[in-house]
């Protein structure tokens, strides 16, 4: 029997432990996509204890504290930090089979020196264990990044922001880290939302236009994509239920801006089509700017109506949502295509039923562009467990280029998060592992090795172009 969490967790055989001790453990990582807050990392956030660190808007670990019946007095509510942290505790100990498990003891390994096992029983030692390590210099926001060897974050950020935080870190010599903003207009495409006309209020002030048609729109998104671009931004992302695919004409596009201007009702036939227009003026200008396109959909939002109301958004009470039909996605691909601009595109499903259907997809449209230019992004938020990640990573062997691959992302509001990048990559190499151990892959050192270190690492520089 093996000892929980060694140094060898999730590697079965001794082609995975090579391949990850040797090749895969020290590569710095590239976190494309997270939601980490740029403010706090210009202003190198200090953690009063490890519940603000651990626990601080982390609807994973909310979910759970739910599912064992724990009062939300105690999740989101106004208990004192040690009861919370007590009952994350008191949660966690039955969480067998639960990637959260992993997650929190390697991130006691890793960044509290605590090996052992948390629990009701051990929660006093390790609060007192975790909130002395955290009076330690070396445990800030920045030097949490830079212990986890990050080169590079991209944050998310909404067309109106100033970026004034990534300007901020870009200015600061002493730190080395790249922060880089990612484009996210959801709320540009939310013309059913009572505050939509809102933002088109305070769009038009950074933008110095009055938005009084879908022209005008388009205009100042354009404008504001310069803005990020001239901050580095080579990057947008989008998240959808659904991929939007109604053709329309500019004409109807003008129609239905006009209708959500008045404040009259629009259909979900219009909705589509307006959605399905901007999303393809965007694409484009991705393509002409050399940014990569990251879709992300499958996803039920605020399910649990009375939370919702209570909580608000991001609080953990979304799902996985139905497989949409994927003819849409194809053919606004193929869209952007036609007119040869299609740019770099990441597509990731929350229903791991899409798997195989989206690696078939993406493979109609690779091109000699760039290497790997349409991308299956890694399992996604409920999905980014052991065999979620084993499905995905099969798939797309089985149905397109392993090789090209470019990897793991945090997805996560949190510092400590990036343990999840080691979870990961011990999953990668005990599944390529498992090949090469059982004859169905060679044994090819140097080949293999190749492969890890690229997928870790050197496929996301190539893919984006960064500059680390």
């Amino acid at each position: 029997m093996k000892s929980f969490m060694n140094e060898n967790f999730l590697l079965s055989n001794q082609t995975a432990e090579l391949l990850y001790h040797n090749y895969a453990k020290n590569m710095p990582i590239i976190d494309y996509h997270c939601h980490l807050n740029p403010r706090e990392i210009a202003k190198n956030r200090r953690f009063e204890n490890i519940t603000r660190v651990w626990l601080e808007g982390d609807h994973y670990k909310w979910r759970l504290m739910r599912a064992n019946g724990i009062d939300e007095e105690y999740i989101t509510g106004d208990a004192e930090d040690r009861e919370k942290f007590f009952m994350w505790a008191k949660t966690l100990e039955k969480c067998i089979g639960n990637p959260l498990y992993h997650w929190s003891h390697l991130e006691l390994q890793r960044y509290f020196g605590y090996n052992g096992i948390l629990s009701e029983k051990t929660a006093p030692e390790v609060w007192e264990l975790c909130n002395e390590r955290l009076d330690n210099p070396d445990m800030c926001a920045r030097e949490l990044i830079k212990k986890s060897n990050v080169h590079l974050i991209c944050t998310t950020d909404d067309p109106i922001d100033s970026l004034k935080w990534h300007e901020e870190i870009s200015q600061d010599n002493s730190f080395d880290v790249m922060v880089l903003p990612t484009w996210r207009p959801d709320r540009a495409f939310a013309i059913d939302s009572p505050a939509f006309c809102d933002y088109l209020l305070s769009l038009g002030e950074v933008t110095h236009l009055k938005i009084s048609s879908f022209q005008t729109l388009c205009l100042a998104l354009k404008r504001r994509m310069g803005f990020f671009q001239e901050h580095g931004c080579c990057i947008s992302d989008h998240s959808f239920s659904h991929i939007p695919w109604k053709p329309c004409s500019e004409e109807d596009a003008e129609a239905i801006f006009s209708k959500v201007l008045d404040e009259r009702p629009v259909s979900f036939e219009e909705r589509m089509q307006f959605e399905t227009a901007l999303l393809t003026f965007l694409g484009k200008q991705y393509h002409k700017l050399g940014w990569a396109m990251q879709l992300h959909y499958g996803v039920k939002r605020n399910n649990n109506q009375r939370q919702f109301k209570r909580l608000g958004p991001d609080t953990g009470f979304d799902s996985i949502g139905y497989s949409a039909p994927l003819n849409e996605l194809a053919d606004f691909l193929n869209e952007l295509s036609l007119t040869n601009e299609l740019p770099k595109t990441i597509l990731y499903s929350l229903n791991p039923n899409d798997n195989a259907i989206l690696d078939t997809i993406i493979g109609c449209f690779q091109d000699d562009s760039a290497i790997g230019k349409i991308q299956h992004g890694s399992a996604w938020w409920f999905n980014d467990h052991y065999d979620g990640m084993r499905d995905h990573l099969s798939s797309l062997a089985a149905n397109g280029v392993l090789s090209n691959f470019i990897g793991m992302l945090t997805d996560s509001r949190s510092f400590l998060s990036y343990t999840r990048h080691e979870y990961f990559r011990r999953i990668l190499c005990e599944l390529i592992g498992e090949w090469v151990e059982e004859g169905k892959y060679p044994n090819d050192r140097e080949m293999l090795s190749k492969i890890v270190t690229d997928i870790c690492y050197n496929n996301a520089v190539k893919y984006f172009r960064f500059s680390v």
